[in-house]
């Protein structure tokens, strides 16, 4: 099971690459113009750049909808740390963009977001053996000035490696 679900999981990254316009920011004009779920669903389908922290790091956005992200990446040896294990920062970078874009999915036009605080809890170590892995990010919680969410960071098999909560202050752009 869990190697049909890595060959299936590798495709749908393959296949939001191959559409991505390239690394890139957006625009103020692109926060004023579209709620954040169109942001991301933009991305996905290519018509929106994809930050560039993702060529950095190996990972991408794969799916959006309201209160729900989920970024993917595959831990390389380029990510490792001295003691021969991907660094907590691989970990915990997945998991701060899924948490943090998972309130923006619930934002309207003209509103934008930034973390005032992220928790990570460390639950094993990955390695470039473990394959791709899922960081899957959900609202708790989005108010007018205040988001709440929680995440997790699992393997095609759904073994827990990190999980994370934020809170996020929201405001008008």
């Amino acid at each position: 099971m869990s190697q049909h679900k890595r060959e299936e999981w590798q495709k749908l990254y393959d296949e939001v690459l191959a559409r991505s316009s390239g690394p890139g920011v957006l625009t103020l004009e692109n926060l004023r113009e579209c709620t954040g779920l169109e942001l991301f669903q933009k991305m996905i389908a290519g018509e929106l750049p994809r930050p560039p922290i993702n060529d950095t790091l190996g990972f991408c956005l794969v799916e959006a909808e309201k209160g729900r992200v989920v970024f993917q990446g595959a831990p390389q040896h380029r990510h490792y740390n001295p003691i021969g294990t991907v660094h907590g920062g691989f970990h915990a970078t997945l998991l701060d963009s899924c948490v943090a874009c998972a309130i923006q999915s619930t934002l309207e036009a003209g509103q934008g977001y930034t973390t005032i605080e992220l928790k990570v809890n460390y639950i094993r170590a990955l390695t470039d053996r473990v394959g791709p892995v899922r960081a899957e990010g959900r609202v708790i919680h989005a108010g007018k000035q205040i988001g709440t969410a929680e995440g997790k960071l699992v393997d095609a098999d759904g073994r827990l490696y990190a999980h994370a909560t934020t809170t996020c202050l929201i405001f008008n752009v």
